[in-house]
C-alpha cells in the first residue's frame, strides 16, 4: 500500500550506500526532495541516471553525497557543463561508469522482465567496452551470425521522481513520461514527490488512466509545492533559467558552491 507521508519521512528512506536512480531535467526531476537528502547528509549513494542529469546530480556531486555514477551526461544545457561533475571526474572524488542511453534503457528494460541482461547491438565498436568490463561481446545465439553486446540488468534500490500530482490511493500522473513508469518498474522500491494529492481516482476513465503509473508500483508520497524547481515540470511551470545561470556561475568554484548550497536549502526551507 502506498503511503503518503512528509517530504522529510520519503527522504529518509534512502539509505547511505543504496543505488538511486533519476530521471532526466525536465522529466520530473524531484528537486524538494534533493534539498531534503542534502539536509540529512546522505552519502555514499550509487547515482543512476535515467539516462543522463544535470543539476540535480550536479549538487549531489558537490555536496560529497554520491560514491559512483552511472550516465550517459550531465550537463546543464544552455548554462553549460555541470561544473561539480567535471572538478569530481577531474580529482577521482567518485567511481564513474561510463554508458550510452540506450544501454540504460535497456538495463532498466531487463530489470522489468526479470532477466540478467539485454543485448543490443549500437554499442560494438564503442571504446565504452574498454571502461565497461561488465558489458559483454558474444555471438548472437539466434539468427544471423553476428556480434551482439549483453548489457546487466539495472534494479535500482530506489527510483525518485517528481510529478504533478497523485490521488488518495497512491497512483500519480506522469503524462506522457513514460520513462519515469521505467524507472518504477524496474526499482526495488519507487519514491515519488508531487504538487498535490486530488480527491478523484486519476484511473478513474480511460483518457486519464493512459498516463498514471498504478500505485502498485509506488511506495511513498510527499506532496512537494514547486517541488521540481529550479527545473521545469510539464503542465506546471517552466524552468527558472536564471537561476540555473546563477548556479552555474558560482559552482564553478568550491567556496561559489557553498555558497550556492546554503541560498538553495533556504529556499526550498521558505517554499515548503
Amino acid at each position: 500500500m502506498t503511503e503518503i507521508v512528509a517530504l522529510e519521512v520519503l527522504a529518509a528512506r534512502v539509505a547511505p550506500g543504496q543505488s538511486l536512480a533519476i530521471p532526466v531535467d525536465g522529466s520530473g526531476v524531484a528537486m524538494a526532495a534533493t534539498a531534503a537528502l542534502l539536509e540529512a547528509g546522505i552519502r555514499d549513494l550509487k547515482l543512476i541516471c535515467v539516462p543522463i542529469s544535470g543539476l540535480q546530480a550536479d549538487l549531489l556531486i558537490g555536496a560529497g553525497c554520491v560514491a559512483s555514477l552511472e550516465t550517459s551526461a550531465v550537463s546543464l544545457g544552455e548554462a553549460g557543463g555541470a561544473p561539480r561533475f567535471t572538478a569530481g571526474i577531474k580529482s577521482g572524488a567518485f567511481t564513474m561508469r561510463d554508458s550510452t542511453c540506450p544501454a540504460i534503457y535497456a538495463g532498466l528494460l531487463a530489470a522489468q522482465k526479470g532477466v540478467p541482461f539485454m543485448p543490443i547491438a549500437g554499442i560494438i565498436g564503442s571504446d565504452l567496452l574498454d571502461v565497461r568490463p561488465d558489458w559483454q561481446v558474444i555471438d548472437s545465439p539466434v539468427g544471423e551470425a553476428r556480434k551482439v553486446v549483453v548489457v546487466p540488468a539495472i534494479s535500482p534500490d530506489v527510483a525518485l521522481f517528481h510529478a504533478p500530482e497523485a490521488d488518495r490511493a497512491g497512483n500519480v500522473r506522469i503524462g506522457r513520461h513514460r520513462e519515469l513508469a521505467d524507472l518504477a518498474y524496474a526499482s526495488k522500491r519507487t519514491l515519488v514527490t508531487v504538487e498535490r494529492i486530488v480527491d478523484r481516482n486519476l484511473l478513474d476513465s480511460e483518457d486519464s488512466a493512459a498516463g498514471v503509473l498504478p500505485s502498485l508500483y509506488v511506495d511513498t508520497i510527499a506532496v512537494a509545492a514547486r517541488g521540481a524547481w529550479p527545473l521545469a515540470l510539464w503542465d506546471e511551470y517552466p524552468a527558472d533559467e536564471a537561476e540555473i545561470a546563477r548556479y552555474a556561475a558560482m559552482a564553478r568554484s568550491e567556496d561559489g558552491f557553498r555558497a550556492y548550497l546554503s541560498t538553495f536549502l533556504t529556499h526550498r526551507k521558505q517554499v515548503a
